[in-house]
């Protein structure tokens, strides 16, 4: 069989740009195709933006894919930059017919985006590791699954994930870094080198979370989880008025000086009339090492006194979802970039935490005020 462009265009339909997702032949990357009499192949590929951090993967991808094709015999890669009006339709293919216009896709009524808050009372419950670890899972089973890194004093999920690289911004587009296939947006990605601290104000704050939501292009994710600061601070009160459907998940310990601030942390839902998917008890014991009995180190039945008092207060039941024991190997995955649920999916910690994002992820979605598209006929 000949070798033609159309064999050619259709083995380049396989490569997925690595930040937006889709085939780069549906985003108007491919250049130009040429196929010299003796089966080498040129290919000329339009990167996004000058100096994009992914032009590697791109053309490792592109070579590999048309190399796999009968009759090649050389591949040659060309890399261009898009043009600005390039660009500008490359926002508008994605963007649909929404324009420039700053928009929180979320929001929108024909979105089937699960949101959830990941919320605590006070720092150093694991909030980041739990959501970390839960959108792993929830990827792992499935499911595309983003996460915007919201504690913006205490950012800590770029390492927690291994997301190393900086974003993209494509006109006014940001295309958020991927690892572990989960597309995350942190005010950490975008700071000079060096762990300077971020020294924002409440509108500030308010600013960026929005910018986070609009400005960064997420695709069609089936959920977005928020790790939110401690307490019911700015943040928090920016998601409610953001991100009104956003359901939230409060994390807590199970000593009842963290379970009593936890209770306030989750109250704020009766004031801002969001939903409560939740409560999650993170280390809630330790398996002794010699004879695997349970040590209550920070005591016992916090989570449950959380959700017990968040259901009378709301009137409406919140379930404990789970309790995640403490294990050695949760935090050392957090330092290194690499979530318990991939490295080590069958240890206890990584079961409950499997466990809970299964339930997380079985509720179906209601169509309820969704557009069928349907009308009757002539």
């Amino acid at each position: 069989m000949a070798l033609t462009q159309e064999n050619v265009t259709a083995a380049l339909a396989t490569v997925i740009d690595p930040e937006i997702r889709r085939p780069i032949t549906d985003l108007g990357m491919v250049k130009s195709i040429e196929i010299a009499p003796g089966g080498a192949v040129h290919v000329g590929v339009y990167l996004t933006v000058a100096g994009c951090p992914m032009k590697d993967t791109i053309s490792r991808d592109v070579k590999n894919a048309v190399a796999k094709l009968d009759g090649v015999t050389d591949v040659q890669l060309e890399l261009d930059v898009m043009s600005t009006e390039q660009r500008k339709a490359l926002q508008t293919k994605l963007r649909g017919d929404r324009g420039p216009e700053k928009e929180i896709p979320f929001n929108q009524p024909g979105s089937l985006t699960r949101v959830f808050a990941v919320a605590s009372g006070k720092g150093g419950v694991g909030k980041s590791s739990v959501t970390v670890n839960l959108a792993a899972s929830m990827t792992a089973s499935g499911l595309k699954v983003g996460i915007v890194d919201a504690d913006i004093y205490g950012h800590s999920v770029p390492r927690m994930l291994g997301a190393a690289e900086r974003p993209t911004k494509v006109e006014d587009m940001i295309m958020p870094p991927v690892a572990h296939d989960i597309k995350v947006i942190s005010v950490g990605m975008f700071k000079p080198e060096g762990n300077t601290p971020v020294v924002w104000r409440g509108p500030m704050l308010d600013r960026a979370l929005h910018q986070f939501l609009a400005d960064v292009y997420w695709g069609d994710l089936d959920v977005l989880l928020l790790d939110l600061p401690p307490g019911t601070g700015d943040i928090a009160i920016s998601v409610a008025q953001r991100l009104p459907s956003a359901e939230i998940l409060v994390v807590t310990t199970p000593q009842m000086a963290a379970a009593e601030v936890a209770e306030r942390a989750g109250s704020i839902a009766a004031q801002t009339h969001q939903q409560i998917a939740g409560v999650i008890e993170n280390m809630a014991w330790l398996p002794c090492p010699h004879c695997d009995e349970r040590i209550a180190v920070f005591g016992e039945g916090g989570g449950q006194t959380v959700a017990d008092a968040l259901t009378r207060t709301l009137g409406a039941r919140v379930p404990l979802l789970g309790q995640v024991p403490i294990d050695l190997r949760l935090r050392e995955g957090s330092d290194e970039g690499k979530p318990l649920v991939l490295t080590d999916p069958d240890s206890p910690a990584a079961t409950e935490l499997r466990s809970i994002a299964g339930a997380l992820s079985k509720r179906s979605s209601s169509l309820k005020g969704l557009q069928l598209g349907l009308a009757p006929r002539g």
